[in-house]
């Protein structure tokens, strides 16, 4: 049974102002055991909480109790870059942040060419997690490339290639298209790779290692998160259902939490594809 905390604050109250439901159905979901603090399954009303050191989770699904959290997916446009300020003054993420009253950050990063799904947010812990290449979480990347791509080199991307850097599989790889021209040469074919490495340049080099260059670039999904039909340069807040999954992942990867400061990016958990 959870132990009431003395000057914590009522589950119902912080769940409520979370969003997640009205107090009535969260003093429900109590009763019914729905909710767990910290692992552990909760079903006294009486349950009093630190809303800012305790993990909470309804029907398995992470919630976050600060509010002052803000999670932006962001469809990034090529020809910029994944910064917040740009040393050589290309253009940078700024322009897509100056509407949100938070300070945001970038998750990752993608090259300048490659456009498609970058998370920005003020939640140092997620971003951590979610952008260190040893926690493996898995994007897909969509790449037209020169060549018509083969069945027998679909099969070499996922058994593994040999890169200067060290050897490289992909998690999943497809041929979703091939236009005209011989296996030989010319043409050009759509390939969709899932990767959990962050390695730099990741996909381009994989591509280019097995005789198709990418010609262009994009990042479908993150984690749980699809890109959908967002246009390129537009942003929008994740929906509570898209939050309770990424929030889920990253409780899931990083069980023991951890701080971390998503004003200090640190270089090896910066992906750049």
């Amino acid at each position: 049974m959870m132990t009431e905390l003395p000057d914590g604050v009522r589950l119902q109250k912080v769940l409520a102002n979370a969003g997640v439901a009205s107090r009535r159905v969260i003093e429900q979901y109590i009763v019914e055991g729905r909710i767990r603090v910290n692992g552990s399954v909760v079903t006294e009303l009486g349950t009093r909480i630190d809303p800012e050191k305790d993990l909470v989770d309804v029907d398995g699904t992470a919630v976050q109790l600060d509010t002052g959290k803000r999670y932006v997916m962001l469809n990034k446009p090529t020809g910029v870059v994944s910064s917040m300020k740009d040393e050589k003054g290309r253009p940078d993420l700024r322009r897509f942040t100056r509407e949100y009253e938070e300070r945001l950050y970038n998750v990752g990063r993608l090259d300048a060419e490659t456009s498609g799904l970058l998370i920005l947010t003020n939640d140092g812990d997620l971003a951590h997690v979610l952008a260190h290449p040893s926690f493996g979480v898995t994007k897909v990347y969509i790449a037209k490339v020169d060549g018509r791509v083969t069945p027998q080199t679909i099969a070499k991307l996922t058994r593994g290639i040999e890169l200067e850097d060290g050897p490289i599989a992909a998690d999943k790889a497809r041929l979703l298209d091939a236009s005209a021209g011989s296996a030989a040469g010319g043409g050009s074919s759509l390939v969709e790779l899932t990767l959990h490495s962050g390695r730099n340049r990741i996909v381009r080099r994989m591509l280019a290692a097995v005789g198709h260059p990418v010609t262009e670039l994009v990042r479908r999904q993150f984690g749980p998160l699809h890109l959908g039909t967002l246009p390129a340069g537009k942003s929008r807040e994740l929906t509570k259902i898209e939050l309770g999954a990424l929030l889920t992942l990253s409780r899931q990867e990083s069980p023991a939490g951890g701080a971390s400061d998503p004003t200090s990016p640190r270089g090896d958990a910066q992906e750049n594809e």
